[in-house]
């Protein structure tokens, strides 16, 4: 079987992107999608999306991480997947689409893609970190220096760690900077660092402010792949209005042999 494909990266968070709208590929194939992942034996990405069909939207987006299992919200692939919609002639500049975690607005504005993520009604501080669910459940700690942290053994650490059983968790570590913040992010599902996580800066950013840590509600974010930012409005009950904004970059298209 041959299966045409388009890279895509936001930011540096790589995807395989496949347009699924006839149905054809199988989404129960763990071991393919974990092999097309696959870097040595595959085209390489953090994760891959189907762009499928939906009768109430422009299209749904079926996340799966690299090791071929289904995902929750990807912010970055969400942008990616605006942006082959648009590309494809699949939606408009201006769209709408089914994620994990429910329906998602999407605006394209020349080479940045805002994604509109879904409201917060809650978080939690534990050990004195924030955890705070944008789709995808995020770990967040404040420190200085975090270029110094091995972040894939203290973020597997955590990720791993029973307080966060039996589902884990993503670990993003996050240093305050003179315009925004900086952050890194170890991914659940692909188990290892990724050069940035949209729903990861997302946190992060709502975190920032909540903790006092930035007083203001558009916040600009550091990541090792790029620059991306977050603005939102916060109330005594909920974070509204949640925007996530950067480049959504097609790589290449092309075909492989499975």
């Amino acid at each position: 079987m041959i299966i045409g494909f388009n890279k895509y990266q936001g930011a540096g968070n790589d995807f395989i992107i496949i347009d699924n709208l006839k149905g054809i590929f199988n989404a129960d194939n763990h071991t393919l999608i974990n092999r097309l992942c696959d870097r040595r034996f595959g085209i390489g990405a953090d994760g891959l999306i189907l762009v499928s069909e939906n009768g109430q939207y422009d299209f749904e987006m079926q996340y799966f991480n690299s090791d071929g299992h289904i995902g929750s919200m990807c912010g970055n692939g969400g942008r990616c997947s605006a942006d082959f919609a648009i590309r494809n002639g699949i939606a408009g500049k201006q769209l709408t689409f089914l994620a994990a975690d429910g329906v998602h607005e999407a605006v394209s504005d020349k080479e940045i893609i805002r994604l509109k993520m879904n409201n917060i009604n809650d978080y939690q501080i534990i050990n004195n970190n924030y955890f705070i669910n944008t789709g995808s459940p995020h770990y967040i700690i404040f420190s200085e220096n975090i270029d110094d942290i091995n972040v894939d053994k203290e973020g597997r650490e955590i990720r791993w760690s029973k307080e966060f059983a039996p589902a884990g968790i993503n670990v993003n570590f996050v240093e305050r900077q003179k315009e925004g913040i900086y952050v890194r992010t170890f991914e659940r599902g692909v188990e290892e660092e990724t050069l940035s996580c949209g729903t990861g800066v997302t946190a992060s950013a709502i975190a920032a402010v909540l903790s006092g840590q930035s007083d203001i509600k558009t916040v600009i974010v550091k990541t090792k792949g790029g620059n991306l930012s977050v603005s939102f409005n916060i109330t005594e009950k909920s974070v509204t209005d949640i925007w996530l904004s950067g480049p959504a970059t097609f790589v290449f298209a092309g075909e492989i042999e499975v």
